[in-house]
């Protein structure tokens, strides 16, 4: 009995799809803008998430050991950061690529560059570019540091800068609530909308609802033709929604990228294919079935 009433349920939503064709149409194409909606969300805050690390990246705390500090102390302190959970990495770099990257910074300084020569030696010492997990842990790294007591430690850098990655700390976290925030905005919007356009289209069919109820059909099988006509306007609205994607993606993406040196749209929509497929056939079901069961209550209160 369950087996035949599913069947005929299925029957019913594809019956009354095809019959509503142009009701069909409307619903199909306005969950396709709510849908586009929530994979613009998607693709924006992949884009913000990746200008941010991209910044973060930008910023480090530099480790300056003096001139005649010996490798076993500079691998020493090294290891010891290496360990922190505060920690993302660390870059060893020797007196000599100290010095070549100085030259090239001031090549074209001839005052500096022939100093440098009538010098005849290396003035400056090794050090360590230290990056941390977030910009808070900066703070942390540099009393480590400073408290540590370390003879071969000429100097650290973290005073200097010491504004800059607070403000900097204040501009990520706000970043990321107002992408958050305006994600829910826009993703109730699209809630509505999709809502709004399936509640008209069961408006149609309220007597057909009706006279179900007064012959005494369940809530459940009235109910049900609705619910797989909102995975079937899901499925058809997830599929044009990438396929308007991907022209966007791939003009938009090495413009993007170069803009806010983040990832390429394109490349991230290509290689997340399945993935974004999923999430907005995901999303489409939940925004059918869903808006179908409530847009149904009021018709089958008789």
């Amino acid at each position: 009995m369950f087996i035949t009433s599913f069947k005929r349920v299925i029957r019913n939503a594809f019956i009354s799809f095809w019959r509503n064709g142009w009701v069909s149409l409307a619903t199909i194409l306005v969950m396709v803008l709510a849908i586009f909606m929530v994979g613009s969300l998607i693709l924006f805050l992949v884009l913000l998430e990746s200008t941010l690390q991209e910044v973060e990246k930008k910023v480090d705390v530099t480790v300056y050991f003096k001139v005649d500090a010996a490798e076993v102390d500079t691998t020493h302190i090294q290891d010891l950061l290496t360990r922190m959970p505060e920690v993302k990495s660390v870059e060893y770099i020797t007196r000599e690529e100290s010095l070549r990257r100085f030259k090239e910074r001031h090549k074209d300084n001839s005052l500096i560059s022939s100093a440098l020569d009538e010098l005849g030696q290396n003035p400056l010492g090794a050090s360590l570019r230290v990056q941390a997990t977030s910009p808070e842990s900066y703070g942390s790294i540099a009393n480590f540091l400073e408290s540590g007591n370390f003879d071969s430690i000429d100097k650290v850098n973290y005073k200097q800068n010491q504004r800059v990655f607070e403000r900097l700390a204040n501009v990520l976290n706000m970043s990321r609530r107002i992408g958050i925030g305006i994600s829910l905005v826009l993703g109730f919007i699209a809630f509505l909308v999709a809502f709004n356009t399936i509640s008209l289209a069961i408006y149609t069919a309220r007597d057909e609802i009706g006279v179900m109820r007064l012959v005494g059909a369940s809530s459940w099988y009235v109910r049900g033709p609705f619910l797989v006509e909102g995975v079937i306007h899901g499925f058809f609205s997830s599929i044009i929604a990438m396929l308007i994607f991907w022209p966007i993606t791939l003009w938009a993406g090495p413009k993007a990228r170069d803009f806010f040196a983040g990832v390429d749209l394109y490349s991230y929509y290509t290689q997340n294919f399945i993935q974004f497929f999923l999430v907005l056939f995901l999303v489409g079901i939940v925004l059918g079935v869903f808006s179908s069961f409530i847009a149904t209550r009021r018709y089958l209160k008789i």
